[in-house]
């Protein structure tokens, strides 16, 4: 059985992944109206993850005989100042996740709770993942900065991320 304690902080983390996903559905549709398709689809893989993610928790919780409890999931952002504002924000938002994850990591630990630390552990390696695929397009777009040429064939090569495999069903940690 899990305690009401990470059942609360578990039940937060779903509402982060799932206001993650929503950021990354609004950034994919700012650039569909400046058609960048490949910056869209990018954002928009990144945010079925995060739904992924949300789910492997609601799953977790429910398997511990937990109560998932939803709550309501804030507007995002609709506009940016370009590409690199984008991105910044996307990284300040894998950041906040990963604080997050951290977060709970600590309060299993400290709650004995083993299960959920074993768990949280594909969490913290997916979260290293995600910040670094941030930073590698922040670190493209600042090398071709405005230059439509260079901003076309980082649309390009955005287009061709496939998604990753979801998570096991059985929660398992796996990479």
């Amino acid at each position: 059985m899990i305690s009401d304690k990470i059942t609360s902080a578990l039940n937060q983390q779903i509402n982060l992944e799932y206001a993650s996903a929503y950021t990354y559905l609004s950034m994919s549709s700012f650039f569909l109206a400046q058609n960048l398709h490949g910056f869209a689809h990018w954002l928009r893989i990144q945010a079925q993850e995060e739904l992924l993610h949300g789910m492997k928790i609601y799953d977790f919780v429910s398997e511990r005989d937990g109560v998932v409890q939803l709550s309501a999931i804030p507007a995002p952002p609709t506009k940016w100042g370009g590409p690199l504002a984008v991105f910044h924000d996307a990284r300040e938002n894998e950041k906040q996740v990963s604080e997050s994850i951290y977060n709970l990591v600590d309060l299993s630990l400290k709650e004995r709770d083993h299960a959920t630390n074993n768990f949280l552990q594909w969490f913290v390696s997916e979260q290293v993942e995600e910040e670094a695929g941030v930073n590698k397009v922040i670190d493209t777009l600042k090398l071709v900065g405005t230059d439509g040429n260079g901003l076309f064939l980082i649309d390009r090569d955005l287009s061709q991320r496939v998604p990753s495999t979801p998570p096991p069903a059985n929660n398992t940690p796996s990479q």
